[in-house]
């Protein structure tokens, strides 16, 4: 069975309640099952120390209205590992966002250390009082490192997105890190990894992109640099990232979250295909984007139809980063500036999922 094909076999299991084991076979799941076991006792149980919460202003200073962004997912969201709160990939997010556009910028952090794509129920129960513009997920990676199916993984991503976008929320799905390279899980189970987890990659954009949200591919932990410094980009426990590696995937996700705001400068609106921008199908848009870290995948209409005789079109992208942005601490207030507009006061935290 071809990339596209097993993408597309999973993400209609996921749509019509299979369990899409067949995709990998039940001597990979098997294997998996066993050797996951392995690599967790080697990366360690998660601190019981909390990562820094990023929630609050950002963008001193700019005008309002301000962006409302509430991010969702694992501990690759909370920023597990880090120290300060500007390290965490909040922060360093919502920091770009309010550079690039010129606004305030609200975030809310409900991203759990630990969280599998069936938490992501309880979280948007939390987040969408908020009324954000914007949703980011991270999720996925657990879900490999615990066995669960993928298409349980993905139907649950689906419910997500389709949620958010009935209550006429943006959506960006940051999908599952290609788990292949992480140092701790040793062979056979590194390759065991890699399969799944760039099937269920490609699976989550399929379903993301047909629940009507748009997706950016994490990859090999956001790409090669990780690969040729791990000592730098890995956090101690060579699982999660460090403050650079976090900084790194705040870079691949700014780019994708302006777009999802319609905040891309002009000369970005139309695709290039000398970087190998275009139309595809959403399967060979899913599998091409599950290889190559940081392609973004929306939906699109070819002459005035959103399907052909292949499913779903598919717009790929490959945005081009931005200068790295100075994260700052948010602030707990709203601050305002003369003629800004009146912004609802949302300093209470007590709400967020810890």
């Amino acid at each position: 069975m071809g990339k596209a094909a097993a993408a597309r076999k999973l993400a209609a299991a996921a749509a019509y309640g299979g369990g899409g084991l067949s995709v990998l076979g039940a001597g990979l799941y098997g294997l998996l099952r066993a050797e996951a076991k392995l690599a967790r006792r080697a990366i360690g149980g998660p601190s019981d120390e909390p990562p820094p919460d990023a929630s609050g202003w950002y963008g001193r200073g700019r005008p309002g209205p301000a962006i409302k962004i509430a991010l969702l997912g694992d501990s690759s969201a909370a920023g597990y590992g880090v120290e300060r709160v500007e390290e965490t990939p909040g922060a360093v997010l919502a920091s770009g966002v309010a550079e690039q556009a010129d606004r305030r910028v609200y975030l809310r952090e409900f991203a759990v250390v630990g969280a599998q794509s069936s938490d992501l129920a309880k979280q948007l129960d939390a987040a969408l009082p908020i009324e954000p513009d914007v949703v980011v997920i991270l999720i996925g990676a657990n879900d490999v490192t615990h066995t669960v199916l993928p298409a349980q993984s993905v139907r649950h991503l689906s419910d997500a997105v389709l949620r958010l976008k009935e209550a006429g929320v943006a959506v960006l799905v940051g999908t599952c890190p290609d788990l292949g390279t992480i140092k701790p899980i040793p062979p056979p189970l590194k390759q065991v990894a890699r399969t799944w987890s760039r099937r269920l990659a490609a699976a989550q954009t399929i379903a993301v992109i047909e629940a009507g949200g748009r997706t950016v591919s994490l990859g090999s932990i956001l790409g090669p640099e990780f690969a040729a410094a791990p000592a730098v980009l890995f956090g101690p426990d060579q699982f999660h990232p460090s403050a650079e590696g976090y900084a790194s995937l705040a870079a691949t996700l700014l780019p994708s979250t302006l777009a999802a705001l319609d905040l891309v400068p002009e000369e970005e609106a139309v695709p290039e295909a000398f970087r190998g921008e275009g139309v595809l199908p959403v399967s060979y848009a899913a599998v091409e984007a599950a290889r190559t870290p940081g392609t973004e995948v929306d939906g699109t209409e070819m002459a005035g139809a959103v399907r052909g005789v292949m499913g779903r079109w598919a717009l790929l992208r490959h945005r081009r980063r931005h200068p790295a942005s100075e994260a700052e601490p948010p602030e707990t207030e709203e601050t305002t500036v003369a003629g800004a507009g009146d912004e609802p006061a949302a300093t209470d935290h007590s709400a967020a999922v810890e």
